[in-house]
């Protein structure tokens, strides 16, 4: 099923978004097995993203290839665990966090690569920026020395207005337009997930993270390695 779902999604995506542009696959990985993961990376995947730090570090060299992403809800003093090991980290939300991951990066002679979470349906739930500070943080974190800022990333919330989500995603495609036109190595609009990424590719985005569409429903009593 996981071969076949992959195989499915990647010829779908061969279109790119909206815009014609090439749109990047992150598989996310979430409660999944080492052996799931290596069976999409071999139908084709070739991003993988996890959402906790544990599970990150548990799979890291259980699995075969990847890049490796970190999507998920990222405290400070576990920035340590991921430092040198992953290709980009989605979920910059707070001030303390960018310039945690900025001095550790410095330290270790790198620049990690990062997006800034924005909070586009201005939930409480959610973690996030302001819409309206995207373009402002991404200035100030684009000027810390061992981060490379390199788009945004948003979690659409739950809603059967398609006119209301479409108009977040607009709002969300302007953003990262803007900051692509006045920053240097803004590539990554993330926005999309299983239920929402046929919306997010048909207004601008360039990258999505699927779970649910390529390993099938969770199994939350399933248990990491």
């Amino acid at each position: 099923m996981i071969e076949e779902n992959v195989k499915k999604l990647l010829e779908k995506l061969k279109a790119g978004n909206n815009l014609g542009e090439e749109v990047t696959l992150v598989a996310a990985t979430k409660t999944r097995t080492p052996e799931e993961i290596d069976l999409a990376l071999r139908a084709g995947i070739r991003d993988i993203g996890e959402n906790k730090v544990q599970e990150f570090r548990d799979k890291f060299d259980l699995i075969h290839g990847g890049n490796r992403h970190f999507i998920g809800h990222l405290q400070t003093n576990k920035v340590k665990y991921l430092i040198g090991k992953t290709c980009l980290i989605h979920s910059v939300d707070s001030d303390q966090l960018a310039q945690e991951i900025a001095t550790r990066s410095e330290r270790a002679g790198i620049k990690t690569n990062i997006l800034i979470e924005i909070n586009i349906g201005s939930e409480e739930t959610k973690s996030g920026f302001p819409l309206a500070l995207g373009l402002e943080k991404a200035r100030k974190f684009s000027s810390l020395t061992g981060l490379c800022v390199q788009g945004f990333m948003a979690m659409l919330p739950q809603s059967d207005n398609q006119a209301y989500l479409s108009m977040l995603c607009d709002q969300m495609r302007d953003l990262f337009d803007r900051a692509k036109s006045e920053i240097g190595g803004i590539v990554h609009l993330s926005m999309g997930m299983s239920g929402d990424y046929e919306l997010c590719l048909a207004h601008g985005s360039n990258m999505i993270r699927l779970g649910t569409a390529i390993f099938g429903e969770r199994n939350y009593a399933k248990t990491a390695p």
